[in-house]
């Protein structure tokens, strides 16, 4: 959430934010708004929810917030609670109905957030609810790509263990073993690989996974696909210069 002026903020939300149930309470008594938004359209709900915290979470639903409220990015609470990594948040929430399939203005799933934050609690409690862990977003990359994207081991496989396509493309053809070889990450890269993951794929550039990883400087991602014996081919330029290095 963009940082907030606590000061400014009303005093529902202020007594969120300082975990004061009895501050709540006496509050919603007085009639204030549960489904207040701000300037962004987050509800208080919303609030509670970045912050993880599922007693209050429990008590704005029972008071009558709106479990699936969208902010002006389309953000449910369920999505600002998996990006505070809180299972228990999270279990509140789809225990009232949270929409675990809700997309934000990217597409993007509560899955895809769990994926991007390391939040493999409360992947593994939205996953059995789920039709398919396979659902890309505007980009067209889904939760692995997204989970090899940020170098989230455990997540990785997790979704692969839950039937995540390894070899699922996005909009520009990119394979998850892509990303985790252009970002560096060794161990995803040697993990995909091993389940696998097509080593000579190519994006709608004609780049494999080892020119994305020498296109970014990835020395010990060239090293170790070199090692396995990786055909040099395509932007041999590319792979050759990095090889200066080596």
């Amino acid at each position: 959430m963009a940082v907030l002026k606590l000061a400014d903020q009303p005093p529902l939300v202020q007594a969120i934010f300082s975990g004061d149930p009895e501050e709540i309470r006496m509050l919603i008594y007085k009639t204030e708004d549960v489904n207040a938004l701000d300037a962004e359209k987050r509800t208080p709900l919303h609030v509670a929810s970045f912050l993880g915290d599922a007693d209050i979470i429990e008590l704005l639903i029972l008071s009558g917030a709106r479990v699936n409220a969208k902010d002006n990015m389309w953000l449910t609470p369920l999505h600002r609670a998996v990006a505070s990594r809180s299972e228990e948040a999270v279990q509140v929430l789809i225990k009232h109905s949270a929409d675990v399939n809700a997309r934000d203005k990217n597409w993007q799933t509560p899955l895809h957030v769990a994926a991007a934050n390391k939040a493999v609690k409360c992947a593994e409690v939205i996953i059995p609810m789920l039709s398919s862990v396979n659902v890309s977003d505007r980009g067209g990359r889904t939760a692995l790509h997204h989970a090899a994207l940020n170098g989230h081991i455990e997540m990785v496989n997790l979704l692969l263990a839950k039937g995540a396509n390894i070899n699922a493309f996005d909009k520009k053809d990119r394979r998850a073993l892509h990303w985790a070889a252009y970002m560096g990450h060794l161990e995803v890269v040697a993990l995909l690989i091993n389940h696998g993951a097509e080593v000579t794929c190519k994006d709608k550039k004609g780049y494999t996974p080892l020119h994305a990883a020498a296109s970014n400087g990835q020395i010990n991602i060239v090293k170790h696909l070199l090692n396995l014996g990786v055909e040099v081919c395509g932007n041999v330029l590319l792979v050759a210069s990095m090889l200066l290095h080596i």
